[in-house]
């Protein structure tokens, strides 16, 4: 649903996954159900299986007996599909941002503009949350976390301001932490920092990007020959993973040569161009802004 969020690059993404009417689509993250309800226009006997592990997302299933809504994370693909007694598939859609409903619910501290609990998760269920993280982790930790997945030159401080503040008292709610980063944040660059920092937090509560690394690496023995993998990322650690995956089946480094001196790729990418939105739907949504689509073709 477009209030709780705005699909981007929809167009785009079902023309990339180059759907049969009879085939079988996975879609990763149905969240408003905006791209399934897509696919599910273009299938006449096909099936969809759609993944959310957020249970908020539920209340979006449309009914559809074509449609099978997994709640679960999409890190678990291939045994969820065995379980329903499906091998392969013939496209796989994963659109990696977060729903808009996440960062407008002000009760679940996925933004800096609310005051909230320090909370962060996509499964209400899962145990760790952003709290723990900053009350819990080592420093030498969470200055990592914050370089690597907010790309903070400003890490050491950030992780030097928490542990003066968490000696004192814990860190629960989102004003107490923008109170812990205030030495740091110059008035014009404010919402630029906290942006990057709630980032990082977000990425470690439910581990993003080994979510992803495990995405991918199934998705190979899961698609057919000539399935279409169709991912939408919102940050450059994202989308270098994505990248590197469908250029040499690898997240680092190069693929070992043959005999003939020849790659053994499990990828052709389609787009050899990355699409991004265009001025126009960044101005009908703003959070298009970062999105860059990739798309490949198993071989």
């Amino acid at each position: 649903m477009e209030t709780y969020h705005t699909p981007v690059l929809l167009e785009q993404s079902i023309e990339g996954l180059s759907i049969k009417p009879d085939g079988i689509y996975v879609d990763c993250t149905f969240g408003g159900g905006g791209h399934s309800r897509a696919i599910l226009n273009k299938l006449t006997s096909g099936k969809l299986i759609a993944f959310d592990q957020d249970a908020d997302a539920l209340a979006n299933h449309p009914n559809d007996d074509r449609l099978l809504l997994i709640q679960g994370n999409f890190r678990y693909l291939r045994n969820f599909l065995r379980y329903h007694h499906i091998e392969t598939v013939d496209g796989i859609l994963a659109d990696l941002g977060v729903s808009s409903h996440h960062f407008d619910d002000e009760t679940r501290g996925f933004s800096f503009r609310f005051d909230a609990p320090l909370d962060m998760r996509m499964n209400q269920m899962g145990t760790l949350t952003a709290q723990k993280v900053l009350n819990e982790y080592p420093i030498p930790e969470l200055k990592s976390i914050f370089r690597l997945y907010g790309e903070l030159n400003e890490a050491g401080r950030i992780g030097s301001l928490i542990e003066r503040y968490r000696s004192q008292q814990p860190i629960e709610t989102v004003a107490q932490f923008k109170e812990v980063l205030e030495p740091m944040l110059p008035p014009r660059a404010e919402a630029k920092i906290l942006a990057k920092i709630f980032q990082a937090l977000r990425i470690e509560v439910n581990q993003e990007m080994e979510a992803l690394k495990e995405l991918l690496v199934q998705s190979v023995p899961v698609l057919k020959k000539g399935g279409r993998l169709v991912v939408l990322t919102y940050h450059s650690l994202e989308d270098r993973l994505v990248k590197n995956y469908i250029k040499n089946g690898m997240f680092d480094g190069e693929p070992v040569k043959d005999l003939y001196g020849n790659f053994s790729v499990p990828f052709s990418p389609i787009n050899r161009k990355i699409i991004i939105p265009d001025d126009q739907e960044i101005e009908r949504n703003s959070r298009a802004r970062s999105a860059k689509l990739r798309i490949a073709e198993r071989n």
